[in-house]
């Protein structure tokens, strides 16, 4: 299994997929609960096309947590160092969720590192109810054990069509979370969460194609608010009818078109 060590030796996973010179670069970067598996439909169908680097953040799946405190700046730090060590110069970043907000460090920070950037279920401002949600899974991860939490946590991060349609599966959904995440580094992003600047705060246009892609049936994303972003970044916003938060997982046939299709340019 291939990791990379930071400079406070911090051990952090990833995979490289269609691994040839000359293609152009996708990196996808994991949501809260979320770890390399997650993007591994779309990945391995985008090989065909693209070179592509997935990797579990500090703290999430095969990753350490580390001894720094988590923050956008610590993510987007170990991010560029990454991309650094595998000789990678460029690349289209593609983010979701906490991801997104990752994946607009980088690109403000170092937009000569991006060529063009995908930001997935995320808007301007988190609404009072989207911060309770994410008080309440820290509450509870506080309180109980992480599998009250996931299970807390599944009808905000999946849709009502994908819940009932994988109904019969949802203890097994539930026990693949659980088993690739930690208590204590999910205890450590959950608080550095609520620290985060508003992201209305950091917006601005970059100079690079930007997509924004939200699911109808998002609790924790307004259409409005990722209209928004497209809008500031001078983008575009793309609504996935009857989807909720985790795009990829819910509807990947139609992520993997319209990645594509955004991406074909590059």
């Amino acid at each position: 299994m291939p990791y990379f060590k930071t400079t406070d030796d911090c051990s952090i996973y990833y995979e490289l997929m269609g691994d040839a010179p000359g293609k152009p670069v996708i990196v996808f970067i994991n949501g809260t609960l979320q770890t390399t598996v997650y993007w591994k439909i779309a990945a391995k169908e985008l090989a065909r096309r693209f070179r592509i680097l997935i990797y579990d953040g500090r703290g999430q799946g095969d990753s350490d947590l580390g001894n720094r405190p988590l923050s956008l700046d610590l993510h987007a730090a170990d991010l560029k160092a990454l991309l650094y060590e595998l000789g990678i110069h460029q690349s289209a970043l593609v983010g979701l969720s906490h991801g997104a907000r990752v994946a607009l460090t980088v690109a403000n920070q170092s937009p000569d590192l991006v060529t063009r950037l995908i930001l997935c279920s995320i808007s301007t401002h988190a609404s009072f109810r989207a911060k309770m949600i994410v008080r309440s899974w820290h509450e509870i991860l506080q309180r109980h054990s992480l599998d009250a939490m996931v299970w807390a946590a599944l009808p905000h991060v999946f849709g009502r069509t994908f819940l009932k349609e994988n109904e019969k599966q949802l203890d097994r959904i539930v026990k693949t979370i659980v088993r690739r995440n930690k208590t204590e580094a999910l205890r450590a992003h959950l608080e550095a969460l609520q620290h985060y600047p508003p992201l209305g705060n950091v917006l601005k246009a970059p100079p690079f194609l930007v997509l924004v892609l939200t699911g109808e049936d998002d609790l924790l994303v307004s259409k409005e608010g990722a209209e928004e972003i497209a809008e500031i970044c001078g983008g575009r916003h793309i609504e996935f009818k009857g989807i909720g938060h985790s795009l990829s997982a819910e509807a990947p046939k139609q992520f993997i078109q319209i990645v594509t299709d955004f991406l074909s340019g590059i």
